[in-house]
C-alpha cells in the first residue's frame, strides 16, 4: 500500500531527473553534488534531496566523495530513442490527474485530448502535426520491434500501414523483409513527414504514400496485408468497427490484417493495459483498450477470422492480432 501510496513522488523523481538532463549529463562520468546543483541551478541542498531520491529507486549509483553516477536503469533508458521525451510528455498527464475523483466522473476537461487533436478529426498546426509524429515516431521504434517478433510478415507482398504516421513502422518492416513492398496512409497533415525517412534509408523504390482521414475517406487498395500499429485505442468502437470494414473491403481475399497495441487483460486485468493505458485513453476522452477477446469480436463482425493471438513479450509495449479475410461477404 504504502508502494502505490509512493508512487506518485517516484514518478516525480524520474520526472525531475528527465528535466534537469541529468542522465545525460552523467554520460562522460559521475559529478559531484555541487557539480550537478550548480549546471542544474537548484540549491544544493535541494539537489541532494533529488540526488539521493534517485539513488535510493535505483536510477543513479552514489559513489565514494559524495559523487553520482549512471546506474543500469538510468544507461538503458538512454539507450532507448525518445523515451526521455516521452517521459517529460507525461506532465500532461500528470496534470489532468491531478484531482482523480473529478477525472473518474468526467468532469476534467482533459489537456491530453487537446494534444492529440487528430483523434478528433481536427485540423492540425504544421508545429502540432510535426510535435505528434515526432513521439509518435520514438514510441514506434519498441513497438515495430516486438510486433516484427510476434508476427511473420515475411509472406507479406505488399503491406499498407494505415495510420502510419512518419513512417517509422515501416522502415523497421523494410529493413527486416527487403522484398516487402509498404504503402503508407495518414492525414495530410502528417503522412508527407514519411518521405525524408523512407528517402534516408534507401526505401523510396518501393514506398508509396496516400494521404487521408480513414474515418472519411476510403482506404487505398492494392495491398494484400494491412497493418493497423497503435491505431484502435485511439477510437471508439463506432469507430474502429467502421475502419476494420474499411480495411475489409481493401484486401483482396486471403489478405491479411494485422493490429499491434497495449491490450486489457480483459477478465484478468493487467497493469500496462488495465492501469496505464487505460487510464492515458480516458484521458484522450475518445479511446479505450480492449482485450484481445473484445478486438478479435470487431474483427470477426468486420468479416476478419482470427488466424493468431500470439502471447506478448512485453504487454506494456504491444499485444499482436493477425486476421485474414477468407471469402468475400
Amino acid at each position: 500500500m504504502f508502494d502505490l501510496l509512493a508512487g506518485f513522488c517516484h514518478s516525480q523523481i524520474l520526472m525531475a531527473l528527465v528535466q534537469f538532463d541529468i542522465f545525460n549529463l552523467l554520460l562522460k562520468g559521475p559529478k559531484t553534488l555541487e557539480e550537478l546543483a550548480e549546471i542544474c541551478r537548484v540549491p544544493p541542498d535541494r539537489m541532494a534531496i533529488l540526488l539521493r531520491a534517485a539513488a535510493a529507486l535505483k536510477l543513479l549509483r552514489s559513489q565514494r566523495g559524495g559523487r553520482f553516477a549512471l546506474s543500469k536503469t538510468s544507461a538503458a533508458l538512454l539507450g532507448v530513442p525518445g523515451l526521455s521525451d516521452m517521459i517529460r510528455h507525461h506532465d500532461v498527464l500528470y496534470r489532468d490527474l491531478r484531482d482523480p475523483a473529478a477525472f473518474f466522473r468526467g468532469d476534467t476537461q482533459t489537456e491530453l485530448a487537446e494534444f492529440w487533436p487528430y483523434v478528433f478529426g481536427g485540423e492540425m498546426e504544421p508545429q502540432t502535426a510535426k510535435t505528434y509524429s515526432d513521439l509518435m515516431a520514438r514510441s514506434q521504434e519498441l513497438v515495430a520491434e516486438d510486433t516484427l517478433r510476434s508476427l511473420d510478415l515475411s509472406t507479406v507482398g505488399t503491406l499498407l500501414d494505415v495510420g502510419g504516421g512518419s513512417g517509422a513502422f515501416l522502415e523497421q518492416v523494410g529493413q527486416a523483409h527487403p522484398h516487402v513492398k509498404m504503402m503508407l496512409f495518414d492525414l495530410e497533415q502528417v503522412a508527407p513527414t514519411a518521405a525524408p525517412r523512407f528517402a534516408s534509408a534507401g526505401m523510396d523504390d518501393r514506398t508509396q504514400i496516400a494521404c487521408g482521414s480513414f474515418k472519411t475517406d476510403t482506404i487505398p487498395k492494392g495491398a494484400d496485408s494491412i497493418s493497423l500499429i497503435r491505431v484502435l485505442y485511439d477510437h471508439t468502437d463506432e469507430t474502429v468497427a467502421m475502419l476494420l470494414a474499411k480495411c475489409w473491403d481493401s484486401l483482396p481475399v486471403g489478405g491479411r490484417l494485422f493490429i499491434s497495441e497495449p491490450m486489457s487483460g480483459g477478465a484478468r486485468p493487467e497493469p500496462a493495459g488495465d492501469v496505464y493505458f487505460a487510464l492515458y485513453t480516458l484521458a484522450m476522452r475518445t479511446g479505450k483498450t480492449r482485450s484481445i477477446q473484445e478486438i478479435s469480436s470487431l474483427c470477426r463482425q468486420a468479416g476478419f477470422e482470427v488466424t493468431k493471438t500470439p502471447k506478448p513479450a512485453r504487454p506494456f509495449v504491444t499485444r499482436c492480432l493477425e486476421a485474414r479475410k477468407l471469402t468475400p461477404l
